[in-house]
């Protein structure tokens, strides 16, 4: 939804303007560069902008450039998707036909290349109705046939081009069964280089199979059906007891990382794939992920009314106004002879609208943050009914008020802005393996307000914990309830009305703090060499 008199800039587009390719040329400049490099093929089914559900695109993307920035060669190979905007692909051409095996036929597949954001990538389009549809995951399809086929034609295609990689980087449970496919079948073939590492972006996704699903794809899939290898340990004892494609991709990688340090311990002490890991623990990395700083920067960003930086932060007034302005929310005025805009604190929740994101502290948080007297704006999507309906009915009962703008909608251009405009955000999540709104928000001046998870709590540190004074950055509560929630949200905003100096100290600190994806490359590369 766009609001009435929002201001043109604030028009969600989904045109060319939306998507601005950098190179990595540009960004090497400064980046030491490696000695020993190496070629990285991630192989995903995300890649930020132009195939993004969340994080997983934004950190292929990311570690991607920045691997590129410090000498590697990187490729990524994503499918196809029927709605990936073609104009965002910089240079994108077929450059070969070859098939790839399903269920007793070889299916024809187009290989396209192009540049996405500086990155080379490889699409590939299967001649059948795989990755058919109007959006990235949910088409009429079966997803997991569909990544099942998207995996072993991504071998395929190196086999029948020759191609021999350092590093094979696969993500979640979509292409879990590549390491599958490559360590029983391709390589015996022709592919003999490559080690493969598996992230683990979300532990509660698994990739449920079924054993004759993967058997159509050429492997036994009765083979993998041991504790040993990808049996999911849910059904055993079940009829039919079934394989996790993920369980699958933690055995046959030689290297397994997670995108955070607290949330590798989380899953090493709970969850059913806690004996896996448990069992590989000797090759179970946490890195924290890192934030494109080149795409997340408000002293460049061509989305932003005003520029600022660390040093200067006026344009963040200028943003926050004009955010304030486009969604009819109060912005000037003089109240006790003070500025209203420096005494009414811009509240930011930019999230997908699903359970995992603390929903019902959410909904709490919209009533708390205006009973404090603040403003709030929420920005996500919900993919269940039931919860985009609950959303529907706050939007309709807040938006026409002074204080609260709930936008079912997600807008690039949009989250830009109201991260610079915003003088908190809110991260209520119930569980969070790494977290990027954190990162970005200070990235843009915007002190958090988490709870103590996964990477929330390796990112943020407690303003009133004067035991890590020089690192404290943020509010936190440990909680899942709504009194702990209101905790945090009344000491952020005491401070902010309070204690103006200190908070625009505050902000200065959480912006000169270095998230970018470089430091975070520099643990992957340690990785990727054994």
């Amino acid at each position: 939804m766009v609001f009435a008199g929002l201001p043109q800039m604030m028009k969600f587009h989904s045109g060319k303007e939306t998507f601005h390719l950098g190179t990595s040329s540009d960004a090497s400049a400064g980046v030491e560069q490696d000695s020993d490099l190496l070629h990285i093929v991630h192989v995903t089914a995300e890649m930020a902008p132009i195939a993004k559900v969340g994080g997983l695109g934004d950190v292929v993307t990311g570690l991607g450039r920045a691997c590129l920035n410090r000498g590697h060669k990187v490729g990524v190979m994503i499918p196809f998707y029927e709605c990936i905007p073609k104009h965002c692909i910089n240079e994108l051409a077929l450059i070969k036909t070859y098939n790839s095996y399903h269920d007793g036929n070889w299916v024809a597949c187009n290989a396209y290349r192009g540049e996405v954001s500086g990155v080379p990538v490889i699409l590939i389009e299967p001649s059948n109705h795989f990755f058919k549809g109007k959006n990235i995951y949910g088409g009429s399809y079966n997803e997991l046939d569909a990544y099942l086929f998207f995996s072993r034609a991504c071998l395929e295609w190196m086999q029948v081009n020759g191609t021999q990689p350092d590093i094979i980087h696969v993500h979640e449970w979509q292409t879990g069964a590549l390491p599958l496919f490559y360590w029983d079948m391709y390589h015996f073939l022709s592919l003999q280089k490559p080690r493969i590492v598996l992230t683990i972006h979300n532990m509660e996704h698994y990739g449920e199979c079924r054993q004759e699903q993967l058997s159509k794809f050429g492997l036994d899939g009765s083979a993998y059906a041991t504790e040993d290898k990808a049996v999911d340990d849910r059904t055993v004892g079940h009829n039919p007891e079934r394989l996790s494609l993920l369980k699958g991709g933690i055995v046959y990688s030689n290297a397994i990382v997670t995108v955070s340090p607290t949330y590798l311990k989380e899953t090493l002490c709970s969850g059913w794939l806690s004996g896996a890991l448990m069992r590989n623990r000797d090759k179970y990395s946490g890195i924290l992920n890192g934030i494109d700083t080149e795409m997340w920067n408000p002293a460049t960003d061509v989305y932003l009314p005003a520029k600022f930086d660390a040093s200067k932060t006026e344009g963040k007034r200028i943003c926050k106004q004009f955010v304030q302005r486009g969604l009819g929310l109060p912005f000037q005025g003089i109240k006790h002879g003070i500025c209203v805009a420096d005494q009414i604190p811009l509240v930011v929740c930019i999230t997908r609208l699903v359970a995992q994101k603390g929903l019902h502290l959410i909904t709490h948080a919209i009533k708390q943050v205006e009973e404090l007297g603040g403003q709030m704006v929420v920005l996500g999507r919900a993919s269940d009914d039931r919860v985009e309906r609950e959303f529907e009915g706050l939007a309709e009962l807040h938006n026409k008020g002074s204080n609260i703008r709930i936008l079912l909608m997600y807008s690039e251009e949009l989250s830009h802005m109201l991260y610079a405009a915003a003088d908190m955000v809110l991260v209520p999540s119930m569980y969070e393996p790494c977290g990027l709104a954190q990162m970005i928000g200070m990235r843009y001046g915007a002190v958090p307000i988490v709870r103590k998870t996964g990477g929330l709590a390796d990112t943020v540190f407690d303003m009133d914990d004067q035991s890590h004074a020089e690192i404290a950055n943020g509010f936190v509560f440990e909680g899942i309830d709504e009194g702990s929630l209101n905790c945090a949200l009344g000491r952020a905003f005491s401070y902010y009305q309070e204690k103006p100096k200190e908070w625009k100290a505050i902000v200065q600190k959480v912006m000169r703090i270095d998230n970018s994806w470089n430091n975070t490359a520099g643990k992957y590369i340690e990785i990727y060499n054994p």
